[in-house]
C-alpha cells in the first residue's frame, strides 16, 4: 500500500478571526477526551487552535484506535490508519499513520515483492505452503518434492527445477506458488509467468519494453512457465522465446518450473506442429533441455476448482 500522507500548509490569520478560533477551541476542550488528547502535543494552544476541528477528527480515530480488536473492525476512514497529529518545525502537521494490525499485514506480507506474477490471479499471490491441500495421496509425492526443494534450496545449490503435469485444476500451480512465496520469505527473487498470455504481452512490446521483459524471465533466480501447451505455437514462441529462455537457465543452472495439462510426450507433439510447418528436431531439442532442467512429475488430484 502507498503511503498515504496529508500536510497542512502553515496560515496567516486574521486578527479579526483569532477570537473565534481560541472560543472554538476552548469549547472543544470541554470534552474531557478532546482535553487530554491535545495536552500531549506540546504546542502553545495559538498553534492548536487553527487546527480545532481537524484535532477532534484526528482524536476520533485515535479513540477507535484504542479500542479496536482487529483490523475488521476498523472505524476509520481510511481502513488500517488514523489521521493522527505530528509537530514538525513547532508547527501542527497531520499524516495516516498505520495502526498496528496494518503494520502487521505490511510486515508480513512484505514478502510478495520478492515474486513477480504476470497476469496470474490473486489467490496465487496469497498462496500458503499452511494451505496447501493435503488430504488427496496423490498430492503426497508433489508435496515431498517441493519441501525437500525449500530445505536445499541455495543460489549455488544447482538444483533442478520441476516439470509437474496432470488434469485441470488440481492445484499444480498454487503449489508452486506456495513455494515459491516460502522462499520468498528468505529475500529470494521469483517469477510466475501464465505462458500464453506472457507471449501475447512479449510479442506486443516490441519496441517497448520487450528486452526488459524476456531478460526478467531468462534471468530471475526461480521460473514457473505455468500451462505450457496451451499456447498457439509458432515458430518464433516455439524457438526464439522459449528455447531461448531454456537454453539460458540451464546455461546458468537456474531452477526452472513448468506446469502443464500435457505430458512431455504430447508437449512434443504439440510444439511441433506450427500452422506453417511440422518441425520435430526443434521440438524436440525443446524437450531435451526441460529434461535436463527439471524433474517430471504428474499429478492426477481431484479437481479444486469445482
Amino acid at each position: 500500500m502507498k503511503k498515504l500522507k496529508t500536510e497542512l500548509n502553515v496560515f496567516e490569520i486574521n486578527p479579526n478571526s483569532k477570537y473565534d478560533l481560541a472560543n472554538e477551541f476552548d469549547l472543544a476542550c470541554e470534552n474531557k477526551d478532546f482535553s487530554e488528547f491535545v495536552s500531549k502535543i506540546k504546542l502553545p494552544k495559538e498553534e492548536l487552535m487553527k487546527y480545532t476541528s481537524l484535532l477532534e477528527e484526528s482524536m476520533e480515530e485515535y479513540n477507535h484506535c484504542l479500542n479496536c480488536k482487529s483490523i475488521m473492525e476498523c472505524q476509520n476512514k481510511v481502513e488500517g490508519h488514523a489521521y493522527l497529529p505530528k509537530i514538525d518545525h513547532q508547527k501542527l502537521r497531520f499524516n495516516y499513520k498505520a495502526c498496528r494490525y496494518q503494520e502487521r499485514i505490511s510486515k508480513d506480507n512484505r514478502y510478495q515483492k520478492n515474486v513477480t506474477f504476470f497476469k496470474m490471479p490473486l489467490e496465487l499471490r496469497q498462496a500458503s505452503m499452511k494451505n496447501i491441500y493435503a488430504k488427496d495421496e496423490n498430492r503426497f509425492e508433489v508435496i515431498a518434492w517441493i519441501k525437500e526443494f525449500i530445505k536445499n534450496y541455495t543460489k549455488d545449490s544447482g538444483l533442478k527445477g520441476l516439470y509437474l503435469h496432470g488434469n485441470f485444476g488440481c492445484g499444480k500451480t498454487y503449489l508452486i506458488a506456495a513455494m515459491f512465496n516460502e522462499l520468498a520469505k528468505e529475500n529470494i527473487k521469483s517469477a510466475i509467468v501464465f505462458w500464453p498470455e506472457f507471449l501475447r504481452e512479449l510479442k506486443s512490446s516490441f519496441g517497448h519494453d520487450f528486452d526488459s521483459k524476456f531478460n526478467h524471465i531468462k534471468t530471475v533466480p526461480l521460473l514457473l512457465i505455468d500451462d505450457i501447451g496451451a499456447e498457439n505455437s509458432t515458430s518464433w514462441a516455439r524457438d526464439e522465446i522459449l528455447c531461448s529462455i531454456l537454453q539460458y537457465r540451464m546455461d546458468d543452472k537456474l531452477p526452472t518450473f513448468l506446469t502443464s495439462n500435457l505430458d512431455l510426450k504430447a508437449l512434443e507433439k504439440h510444439l511441433s506442429i506450427t500452422k506453417d510447418s511440422v518441425d520435430v528436431v526443434k521440438a524436440r531439442r525443446i524437450i531435451e533441455r526441460i529434461n535436463q532442467l527439471t524433474d517430471c512429475i504428474e499429478m492426477v488430484s481431484e479437481n479444486l476448482r469445482k
